[in-house]
Parts: C-alpha cells; structure tokens; sequence
C-alpha cells in the first residue's frame, strides 16, 4: 500500500542528498520516478535540483497555481514521485499529492524543512505534519554538538536575524542549522578560517 511520507530536517541536513539518492534507488530498480520541485526554489537554476556534495537532476517545476494532480496527469504514469523543497508547496498542492497516493495507489516521497528561521511551520511543511502517513526527521548537529532542530538565519556578519519574510532563499551563507538553546542565545556565527 502506498503511502505519503515526510522526511525533514533542519538546513545542511542533506535533504536535498537524499532525495536524490532515492530517486537513483528506484531508477535502479527499473522505476520510473516524477521529481518535483516548487517554482520558488530557483537558486540552482529554475528546474534543479542540486545537493551541497554535488549530486543534482532535472525535475518538474511547480507553480504555486497549478493543480500536482493535473500536472501528474500531463507528466505520464510514474511509480513515483519525489518532492524536494516540499515546505514551499502550497496546503492545496499537499492534499493533490495526498489525493494521488489515496487514488493511484502511489508512492509520495517529500523532503523539506518544517519550520522557518523563526521556528513556524511552512504551511506546506504544516499540511503535511498533519496528512503525512510517515515522518522522518533527517537529523543534524549544531556547532555546540546538541541536534539541530532551527534554521537559523544570518546576517554578513553572522549575527542571528529573528525578523523578516518567512522565505528568503539562501544557503551556508544566509543560513545555519542550530540547536534551539544556541539560537535562543543568539550567538554569533564563527566560520572556519575566521
């Protein structure tokens, strides 16, 4: 029985590196996988999707108007679908992948974060909390060695920022994974080589 999983992490947690992995995995196999992405992550180029060790491919883009179902039906069958970046999905896009695991019986593999800098839920992140069939955190550590469970976002200076938009796309250099006593403390960002 297919099912709709959710796998997240904080910032640097290798999601995107899953993700991918994953999707080698099932193409191994003889699968053939739909890989989405939503049209605001444009930071590796509108349609890739791109780990920090290198690892990217070609995948669908998903305005925040369209229908995943409508786009599913246009794309082809697929055995799969795996969606990176799943937090910037909108709620209504979230019940259409829920939608295609109830009635095509299909696998939906999300990877994303689940809250902001300041530590609210994303709304696609939010939806999928509440209709995902299995979580997964995909765990890593602060420099402080506790687990990172804030993304914290950082200045030029790497002073913590605790106001702003809820999306502003970035990576090391706007963002660090923190563990929440560190963010709370605001402590200052020491790169290596500083």
């Amino acid at each position: 029985m297919a099912k709709l999983y959710f796998k997240f992490g904080a910032m640097g947690s290798s999601k995107s590196a899953q993700a991918l992995i994953t999707k080698f995995n099932y193409e191994e196999l003889g699968m053939t996988v739909w890989l989405i992405k939503p049209s605001i992550d444009d930071r590796d180029g509108a349609d890739i999707i791109k780990s920090r060790i290198g690892l990217s491919a070609s995948a669908q883009v998903i305005t925040p108007e369209q229908s995943i179902i409508e786009e599913y039906k246009k794309a082809g069958k697929h055995d799969v679908i795996i969606a990176d970046e799943a937090q910037f999905f909108t709620p209504e896009q979230i019940d259409d992948l829920r939608a295609l695991v109830d009635d095509e019986d299909l696998p939906v593999l999300c990877f994303g974060l689940r809250t902001d800098f300041q530590t609210h839920f994303f709304p696609g992140s939010q939806r999928l909390m509440e209709l995902a069939d299995s979580m997964t955190e995909i765990k890593t550590v602060c420099a402080c060695g506790r687990k990172a469970t804030v993304n914290a976002r950082i200045d030029a200076e790497g002073n913590i920022v605790y106001r702003g938009n809820q999306v502003m796309l970035g990576g090391n250099d706007s963002y660090v994974a923190m563990c929440h006593k560190c963010w709370k403390e605001g402590r200052k960002i020491h790169r290596a080589g500083e």
